[in-house]
């Protein structure tokens, strides 16, 4: 590797690892978690995903979204019914990419694409603000300006930097020079200790202590099954977006081999279950991340904070990581997207728009579902309408439909639409040289227009179809000569 390329991966590594502190200890909290579990996950998944996973660059941790699906479970079985839930996701994760289905994610299109990127970077921000709370009350008064300016102060050093000179990532050195600023001249302001105690030893290897039983996972298999698809389907996303960052090929599959093997690893070492992190991997490539070893650099400095440095990470000012956020919510929302609406199709837009509102307000998956519904329903419509026949009367007195389109369970109606069996001549003709035969909705539909015709007294002879057509009506039946 050369320096350069070391020395950028090592300074991207830093600055995502103090990225990486604050989401994980909250995304603990949220799951009613000792905040070391979140960390303890970060470590573990991080750094093995970033050794083994099919993207460089990308950075993975105790997500927020994974949090959120296993707090019903923490709160009404316990944290090692949780611990039993991350390693039976992490193993559906393994199998979903040993299977080889990560290009599934290829099904994705590119307007819940948008939708995805939006939300989360609405719900990055949204996030933020509860820095600006004292218990359940909003800060007032100096904290309240003291806690402003100095996120202000941190954004601007992320915007203004980079002009100057980009030898160092603007994150980190905001980070550094706003804490440094916060303690020679001691400003009261919250600092990451005031989240929590981060100092804590190596995390040690331990089967969760439950019964191993039918009913053991019958309560957790829901909840590893609903963690395992919300990962994968983050991890999947995020990796997505890196390629298009980085105009370079990753590999899902691989990924999702990763993700479920470190996920099984966290579980046994008493960590949080994780996936991918938009946030903090925008970081990563925005700080000149794009090699494994920023990842590693990451995952690793992370225990060095538990283990060592914790005294020192814990006066980090909350201030300046919530302005490192803010910016990269700014960053990660896709501002072309806005610029777009008036420009590209309506059922798009509502796509985008539809994403983006159902992942603030309820999660990723169902989001990125109802925008594969709506995205589907809508091509299904359009290529049920470009159906269409034209009619010849030919010498011999018979008539020809020459059928264009795709014959599926969407255009059956209009297909049977396009023929008059009561009025049409004896012979009637019908060429699928370019009429496509999708499902058994369409053998249904032509067995249908045979009835017909024979109900009528009158022949009708379908010619030209292709071999996939053919197949698709012998296996079905259904006579096509």
């Amino acid at each position: 590797m050369k320096p350069i390329r070391l020395r950028a991966d090592v300074l991207a590594g830093l600055t995502t690892s103090f990225a990486l502190l604050p989401e994980c200890i909250a995304f603990a909290l949220v799951a009613h978690l000792n905040p070391l579990m979140g960390l303890y996950g970060a470590f573990i998944i991080c750094t093995l995903t970033a050794l083994f996973g099919g993207r460089p660059g990308m950075v993975s941790g105790a997500a927020g979204s994974m949090a959120v699906v296993i707090v019903a479970l923490v709160v009404q079985h316990g944290v090692q019914y949780l611990l039993a839930t991350v390693l039976l996701g992490g193993l559906i994760m393994m199998a979903f990419g040993l299977l080889r289905l990560g290009k599934l994610v290829r099904m994705v299109p590119h307007p819940v694409m948008l939708g995805f990127v939006n939300g989360l970077a609405i719900i990055i921000a949204l996030a933020q603000l509860e820095h600006f709370k004292s218990g359940e009350q909003w800060l007032s008064g100096t904290p309240l300006y003291l806690m402003t300016g100095l996120v202000l102060l941190t954004m601007a050093i992320v915007y203004i930097l980079p002009r100057l000179t980009r030898s160092v990532p603007p994150a980190l050195v905001a980070i550094l020079g706003v804490g440094l600023l916060v303690y020679v001249l001691g400003l009261p302001t919250r600092t990451l200790g005031d989240m929590a105690h981060i100092a804590g030893g190596l995390p040690t290897f331990a089967l969760p202590d439950i019964p191993w039983t039918l009913e053991t996972l019958r309560i957790i298999a829901p909840y590893a099954i609903l963690m395992a698809l919300v990962g994968l389907l983050e991890t999947l996303l995020t990796l997505n977006l890196t390629d298009e960052i980085t105009e370079t090929r990753g590999y899902p599959d691989r990924e999702c081999v990763a993700l479920g093997a470190a996920n099984v690893v966290s579980g046994a070492f008493g960590g949080m279950g994780g996936c991918a992190m938009i946030g903090q991997t925008v970081i990563n490539l925005s700080s000149g991340g794009r090699g494994r070893l920023s990842g590693v650099v990451a995952g690793v400095l992370i225990l060095l904070f538990i283990l060592f440095l914790s005294p020192l990470i814990e006066r980090i000012p909350l201030a300046a990581l919530v302005g490192v956020m803010f910016v990269v919510s700014q960053q990660t929302f896709a501002w072309a997207s806005l610029r777009v609406l008036n420009k590209v199709p309506l059922n798009d837009v509502l796509v985008i728009i539809a994403v983006t509102t159902i992942t603030v307000f309820t999660d990723l998956a169902t989001a990125v579902l109802c925008g594969i519904i709506i995205a589907a329903l809508n091509f299904a419509w359009q290529q049920a309408r470009e159906l269409y026949a034209d009619e010849h009367l030919e010498a011999d007195g018979s008539k020809l439909y020459r059928l264009h389109g795709t014959l599926f369970f969407a255009s059956t109606t209009p297909f049977l639409n396009q023929f008059d069996p009561a009025s049409d001549p004896q012979r009637v003709t019908l060429d699928c040289r370019h009429l496509s035969f999708v499902d058994y909705s369409a053998i249904a539909a032509l067995k249908t227009l045979r009835e017909r015709y024979a109900k009528a007294g009158k022949q009708l002879q379908v010619f030209h179809l292709s071999e996939r057509c053919k197949k698709l009506l012998k296996r079905a039946g259904v006579d096509h000569d």
